[in-house]
């Protein structure tokens, strides 16, 4: 069988009371969370027992939540609605965003060089230690790069230079090997030419041997014209 109905009157027992008291309570409390999650509501709890205790829940502020609802409760009163109230309220706060955008937008002009009219010595030397600081962590930043850029063009320099030095042996090298070979013995003469051909053993035409004999039919003839 479901609960019967309760008779909502005053429990006069001071235990049934103060039972109740608490199982309402933390019911009531509850439903506001939920609610405040659920909904995304502003909710403010405000609970006094009768002894005098304070139970209290908001999910922003109690503190917030009146001043808001008294706003509310005065601009309905005067013009009559809730929702005319509540655009009251964002159009301040649009109000307040706008001026803080322009005092922003106005200071960038001041570290800028702008606008500086309107301004006394006081008003500049908080602006000119901010430029004078951020000048630094530039000029910082700025020489940071250019030792990292000398650094890599100096270890460049150094690869070239070896680059250079093996080329220039190599060079020398293959300018050396010629005269090797006319200072070579006759025999080591008679020994490459009657070695087989082979393209790695190739000498040029002035190392063969002079006093092998060819055929007239051998020779070419040079012509000039």
């Amino acid at each position: 069988m479901g609960r019967g109905k309760i008779e909502i009157k005053r429990i006069e027992n001071t235990t049934n009371r103060q039972v109740t008291f608490c199982k309402r309570r933390n019911g009531l409390l509850k439903k506001a969370y939920e609610l405040s999650v659920l909904c995304e509501a502003e909710v403010a709890l405000i609970v006094f027992s009768s002894r005098g205790r304070l139970y209290e829940y908001s999910n922003n502020s109690v503190k917030k939540t009146i001043e808001r609802y008294k706003k509310a409760c005065t601009d309905s009163t005067n013009s009559g609605s809730v929702s005319e109230a509540n655009a009251q309220f964002y159009q301040q706060e649009a109000t307040k965003l706008r001026n803080q955008i322009a005092s922003l937008q106005n200071h960038n002009r001041n570290l800028l060089g702008e606008s500086l009219s309107n301004l006394n010595i006081r008003d500049l030397k908080p602006i000119e230690k901010k430029i004078e600081g951020g000048i630094s962590k530039i000029r910082a930043k700025k020489n940071e790069l250019l030792f990292a850029e000398i650094e890599y063009m100096q270890k460049r320099e150094l690869d070239l230079q070896t680059d250079n030095k093996y080329l220039r042996a190599m060079i020398a090298a293959n300018e050396r090997a010629p005269e090797h070979m006319n200072l070579m013995p006759a025999n080591e003469y008679h020994a490459l030419s009657s070695a087989p051909f082979d393209s790695r053993n190739f000498m040029p035409a002035n190392l063969l041997d002079h006093n092998n004999n060819y055929s007239r039919s051998d020779q070419t003839t040079l012509q000039l014209g």
